[in-house]
């Protein structure tokens, strides 16, 4: 594992898609925003000779170079795929955003991944949202390695970061989270600081020095050996106890010595398993990609110790009527069963999806079957269509390599798939299957948007189409009760990157306006009304007149009419008019505009004339009755109410529950969970909520998440009722 010697392919191994399953490795990078991830996958594609000196790809561009945002922005805002080749092995690095707004991206590369490098920095720790993530892959036993960054920092310490990832990942089990190697360091320079110039494998005890800028192999100086003797021991103790070789742990506790070669089997048996997660030390940028220490032991572990797609199974498939179907994991020959884990939009080339296939082979020029279900609720329609796909190719940085066909196990890009969206899957036209989609994080910041002129009007519809295409992390609504278009994000950073991305990709200008909640109205107590229609102006005239009593009802409850009429006063054909107009005028509000609800309206008498009533001058009169009725009344607003449930670690409890009271919510309870977490249940008015995503991961160090769902309509409180009428006047 990384003690081997190793082989850099040319250009056309690079190009050529791998020829079996077990010849591929996808490994997604994990981190927070700063740890180095995409510095590190420059580094290995360096080292892997998949770019040259300055780090850049053959054809023109750096690996990193792929959207205009990222550079703008300075951080990574989008799952990119870096294909490299190490001893035969074709390696798809899945570099994913480490904000937190961008977890959706996270969230496509844990799914198209088989194993995960998660990426700490020495001089930063490891951050509660990160903890997340290495929980959320136990969960599902995804295999982990650990890669230490910013060895270079002046305050770097690789041993304390070693005994921070065993606390922060190793649970109950520390012995699991342990180092291969030990960094060395160089004389001290003006600051005081040592730098790493190398790296000594605990396991073979061979040094590897990188001080000339090229990995050189020596066997240490003897004086060095007591000094990695006890890391050494604690090691091979993690391996053999978490290979479960019982052979090799009765040689271990009879004194008998372990050849290195079987413990590095054991060692590769065990990260497969998802039981063992080795700590490497990385220094790509410590002058530069050129440098890349512990690359190539990076690299080794990859090739030799992450599980292969075979390995690590399939999701559960169905065909589209529901019905399971047992699929040989990553077979070739098999059923074709692919899904897109990523949609994008290039000027030049349309829609491009990013594809990783489960089973089967995909060709070029090929019919499949598109389906997508499951995500209504976000403004995607379910469909089922048949497509012909474009070119197939491998992405590296802007460029796009074609190849012919593409097989189980491994991902690439599709070109002019117009239907396919983010998590859909693409199956044989005559056989259509389904894959369970992954979990997808719901967005929880509204952000309300207008055409900012005639010809953005025309094409926004189409432009938000697309951009929830590409993002199922975005949930689409158009609210039918304040007429307003929302784009539900994750974050504001989210909310940012999707309207720049209207603006460069689409054309499409828009406005950002304060978002409103659906507001009601109610009567605070009972009240009579009077509605008159009377007109005569030649011909027929319009005569009607219509008296009503109004009642406030529980929560809930609707609009109720009740007919009291007695003695045909307002004659029977007459009285389901009166009743259209008053719901009708109810949907249009009574004092603020808002809908009125939770009534009783009790028509008890009326006028008719024989030639002049009609339908629509008794609909009038009733409009008008109602809203008699509330002049003289006390009309209060009803704002909706959440339940809200919010995921926190136990040591931020107090903060949040304090926070939501001061939200004017009422905490129901909490209840213990796994991980030191507690959830707290509460209800909370929506107006109060409407940035909670953006304040909880403020108020939380980012380690809380929070679900909600409408629950009710009530009263809102006199003041917080009048300020926003005066909101409504000054708008």
């Amino acid at each position: 594992m990384g003690d081997k010697a190793h082989t850099h392919p040319g250009a056309a191994g690079r190009a050529r898609a791998a020829d079996r399953p077990t010849s591929v490795r996808n490994v997604v990078l994990v981190g927070p925003s700063g740890s180095g991830k995409t510095t590190l996958v420059e580094a290995l594609a360096l080292t892997a000779g998949a770019v040259n000196r300055a780090g850049r790809v053959e054809d023109g561009g750096t690996v990193s170079d792929y959207d205009a945002i990222e550079h703008r922005q300075q951080r990574s805002v989008q799952l990119s795929l870096v294909p490299v080749e190490w001893d035969g092995i074709k390696i798809n690095l899945l570099d994913t955003p480490g904000y937190a707004d961008f977890v959706g991206e996270l969230r496509a590369g844990l799914r198209a991944a088989d194993a995960a490098l998660f990426v700490v920095s020495a001089s930063d720790g490891v951050d509660g949202s990160t903890r997340m993530v290495w929980d959320e892959c136990a969960a599902v036993g995804m295999p982990r390695a650990i890669v230490v960054t910013h060895l270079e920092a002046a305050r770097a310490d690789f041993t304390e970061m070693t005994r921070v990832c065993a606390e922060a990942f190793g649970g109950d089990d520390p012995d699991a989270v342990l180092p291969l190697y030990l960094p060395l360091h160089g004389p001290e320079g003006p600051d005081g600081h040592a730098p790493v110039t190398g790296l000594i494998g605990l396991l073979t005890q061979k040094l590897f020095d990188y001080s000339s800028g090229e990995r050189e192999e020596h066997e240490p100086d003897p004086g060095r050996l007591p000094l990695i003797e006890e890391a050494r021991a604690r090691l091979i103790e993690g391996i053999i106890a978490e290979s479960e070789d019982e052979t090799l742990m009765d040689r271990y506790l009879g004194g008998e010595p372990c050849d290195v070669e079987t413990l590095i089997e054991d060692l590769e048996k065990a990260v497969a398993r998802g039981a063992f997660f080795p700590v490497l030390a990385a220094a790509p940028a410590a002058e530069g990609a050129r440098r890349g220490l512990g690359t190539v032991e990076l690299l080794g572990l990859i090739t030799g110790g992450f599980p292969t797609p075979p390995e690590h199974g399939t999701p559960r498939v169905t065909s589209i009527d529901g019905t399971p179907r047992e699929l040989d994991p990553c077979d070739p020959d098999a059923p074709l069963v692919a899904e897109v884990v990523k949609t994008s939009s290039d000027p030049y080339v349309g829609r491009i999806s990013l594809v990783r296939l489960f089973s089967g082979t995909l060709r070029a020029d090929q019919t499949v079957h598109v389906s997508g279900h499951g995500l209504a609720d976000r403004g995607h329609e379910d469909h089922d269509v048949d497509e012909r796909i474009g070119a197939l190719s491998t992405p590296f940085g802007k460029q796009q390599r074609p190849v012919s066909h593409v097989i189980a196990g491994d991902l690439a890009c599709v070109a002019k798939l117009g239907r396919a969206e983010t998590g859909d899957t693409l199956s044989a036209k005559d056989d259509p299957l389904l894959m369970e989609p992954w979990e997808m994080p719901d967005p929880l910041l509204p952000l309300a948007i207008r055409a900012h002129s005639k010809p953005d009007e025309d094409k926004l519809s189409q432009g938000l189409a697309r951009l929830v295409a590409e993002d199922p992390t975005m949930r689409l609504e158009h609210n039918q009760d304040t007429h307003q278009v929302v784009l539900w994000c994750l974050g504001e950073a989210h909310a940012d990157v999707a309207l720049e991305r209207l603006r460069s990709r689409y054309g499409v200008q828009v406005d950002v306006v304060a978002h409103r909640v659906p507001l009601r109205e109610t009567f605070g107590a009972k009240a009579s009304g009077r509605g008159r229609h009377v007109k005569q102006s030649g011909g027929h005239g319009q005569f009607a007149i219509c008296e009503i009593d109004v009642e406030p009802l529980p929560g809930g409850s609707g609009i109720e009419f009740v007919d009291r009429v007695v003695g045909g006063a307002v004659p029977r054909q007459f009285i389901p008019s009166v009743e259209k107009g008053v719901r009708a005028q109810a949907a249009k509000g009574v004092a603020a505009g808002h809908p009125l609800i939770d009534v009783r309206v009790t028509l008890r008498d009326g006028k008719a004339h024989s030639v002049d009533s009609s339908d629509a001058a008794f609909q009038t009169a009733g409009a008008l009755a109602l809203r008699e009725a509330a002049a003289d009344a006390r009309i209060n607003l009803l704002e909706p109410v959440a339940a809200v449930s919010v995921l926190v670690g136990d040591d931020y409890v107090g903060p949040v529950m304090s926070d939501l009271s001061g939200r004017r919510g009422r905490v129901l309870g909490t209840e213990q969970s796994a991980g030191g977490r507690t959830l707290v249940r509460a209800e909370v008015p929506e107006i109060e909520i409407g940035r909670y995503s953006v304040d909880l991961r403020a108020l939380s160090h980012g380690t809380a998440r929070f679900s909600r769902r409408y629950v009710r309509h009530e009263p809102m409180p006199a003041q917080v009722a009048e300020r926003v009428r005066e909101e409504a006047v000054g708008s």
